[in-house]
């Protein structure tokens, strides 16, 4: 890596209650690993300068999957208003050389290290351009995306990344992953993890 990239940090959200599913997604298995630790360490293979993970409900069981990997723990008092207070919890953590962050779920059991390494590579070409996933004819998380954009969030806002994939649309980069669009929410969505 040139010493001129621009630094990135990794933000795992992980903090989510899994309610709808019964029990913490992040602890549910996938080929032998946890959904967390596989989230987390298919982002470090992007070699982040920081990268946190963010923690709410069950938050002490879900970082002892990771505390052995390059990752701090952030812990969110506020990740019952949804994804915008985690979001905003996790880039304030990122240590300030981090230009741009890169939003990594762990409920997306099909995600590999490849897509994430391609969309730091279309980020670094443009910076101040964002990247992101494109699944279900729409843009979405994974997304690599200039640190500033996050301080337009509403921090107590359910959408987060949403948000500002649509406001800032034309100047994002996407990379198609229809893969991605199987998530982990209800007990039927179990499947997807054999």
């Amino acid at each position: 890596m040139p010493d001129h990239a621009p630094v990135h940090g990794v933000v795992v959200l992980a903090a989510g209650a899994s309610t709808r599913l019964g029990r913490p997604k992040q602890l549910m298995l996938h080929h032998g690993e946890t959904l967390v630790r596989r989230a987390a360490r298919m982002a470090l293979a992007t070699q982040p300068g920081d990268a946190v993970v963010v923690l709410g409900g069950e938050a002490g069981p879900v970082f002892a999957q990771v505390q052995d990997l390059r990752v701090r723990r952030v812990d969110c008092a506020d990740w019952r208003y949804g994804l915008g207070a985690s979001l905003h919890a996790g880039v304030a953590a990122l240590a300030a050389e981090c230009v741009g962050v890169l939003v990594v779920l762990c409920d997306q059991p099909t995600l590999d290290a490849a897509h994430l390494v391609a969309l730091r590579a279309a980020w670094r070409e443009a910076p101040e351009r964002g990247s992101a996933s494109f699944y279900a004819n729409k843009p979405g998380v994974p997304a690599l995306l200039p640190r500033a954009w996050f301080d337009e969030l509403c921090p107590t806002a359910d959408r987060g990344m949403r948000d500002l994939l649509v406001r800032h649309r034309d100047r994002v980069a996407v990379i198609a992953n229809e893969a991605l669009a199987a998530d982990i929410d209800l007990p039927a969505d179990l499947r997807h993890l054999s």
